[in-house]
């Protein structure tokens, strides 16, 4: 029996989808269009990930499906190649990251053309290509304009080799996934978008879309709504205030304490009034060394109490002690919680 001469079979019929435009819908007179987009690999180190054929295989397999159905199917591929994973095998190799990016995006091309995808080349793109990039600028312009986008400080994942920021994802046992370098925790100002403008209409529009319950629910939780009050407890001979939302504020009376996330600005501006300080400082040192799901993920809450220093109960005047405890994370709410037993 003959072997199958899969190179220059697979060549000869990919040179001709080229030529005849067979995955090359028209878009402007589409009756059936059917969008199918996979996201854009990053064109980083020697070549396309096994990973990525597979996922890319997956999506045009329903691609085809959808074109069988009818449907003018639109695939389009690019390469998205801002990232600090391209950035670090440029350094690696001592290139310049828009040098690399031009010697990959022809590799990158070359493989993902063999793989023999159904893929519109006549629209690809490049997330580098100031064309493109130019947009996603004034998108943002638009946004701060708007008042969507905002500066702020925030407790990040920091890796000191890559001297980057690390999602927690990118953080195993404490240290960066890519290098092994020990990741700390580090206060940076960064951008932040307002979308908890928008939380009501995300969460209305989940209900007519076709998605999995599965993903619906972690896109509820990840939007994160909640309804409740914010309450300033006054702290004792002192100016300042400690804000906590709660979803329950009928249990105030019974609030017997606070809780501060270590990241919380007023420790530091009341740290000459704790009288525990060092003891403190040691404890939000090591928190620091967690990640947020570490944090969330604990068995056992840990904290250490600011000595010397009392908040005042607004229901009942009764002074509170405060604690730090790493299970308060600044990101979620005020960064700070008040205690009530049975429902902390």
């Amino acid at each position: 029996m003959k072997r199958y001469d899969f190179k220059n079979i697979e060549k000869k019929w990919r040179e001709k989808w080229l030529a005849d435009k067979t995955y090359e819908p028209d878009l402007d007179r589409a009756s059936r269009p059917f969008y199918n987009l996979m996201m854009f690999p990053y064109p980083s180190a020697e070549g396309l990930h096994i990973g990525g054929v597979r996922t890319f295989t997956g999506v045009d397999i329903y691609g085809r499906c959808k074109r069988m159905q009818g449907h003018d199917v639109f695939e389009p591929i690019g390469l998205d190649g801002f990232g600090i994973h391209s950035e670090n095998y440029a350094i690696k190799i001592g290139k310049h990251p828009k040098e690399h990016a031009a010697d990959s995006e022809k590799n990158f091309y070359r493989q993902l053309s063999e793989i023999g995808n159904g893929f519109a080349w006549d629209e690809r793109l490049e997330t580098y290509d100031p064309e493109y990039y130019r947009f996603t600028q004034w998108i943002f312009v638009q946004m701060f304009k708007a008042g969507l986008a905002y500066r702020k400080k925030a407790s990040v994942n920091w890796c000191p080799k890559c001297a980057t920021v690390l999602a927690d994802e990118q953080v195993i046992a404490g240290e960066c996934e890519r290098c092994q370098t020990q990741v700390i925790k580090k206060d940076l100002e960064q951008w932040f978008f307002k979308i908890t403008n928008y939380a009501e209409r995300l969460l209305q529009g989940l209900d007519h879309i076709d998605w999995s319950e599965k993903v619906k629910i972690a896109q509820r939780n990840w939007i994160g709504k909640s309804e409740g009050a914010e309450i300033d407890f006054k702290i004792k001979n002192s100016d300042r205030v400690i804000t906590i939302f709660t979803t329950r504020p009928d249990t105030l009376f019974g609030a017997t304490y606070m809780v501060l996330s270590p990241e919380h600005q007023l420790i530091s501006e009341l740290a000459e009034q704790i009288q525990n300080k060092d003891e403190v400082l040691r404890y939000i040192e090591a928190s620091r060394k967690k990640t947020q799901e570490e944090r969330q993920e604990a068995k056992e809450k840990t904290g250490v109490e600011l000595k010397g220093i009392k908040a005042i109960n607004p229901a009942n005047g009764e002074e509170i002690p405060i604690w730090v405890a790493d299970y308060v994370l600044s990101g979620y709410g005020t960064g700070a919680i008040m205690a009530v037993p049975a429902h902390d």
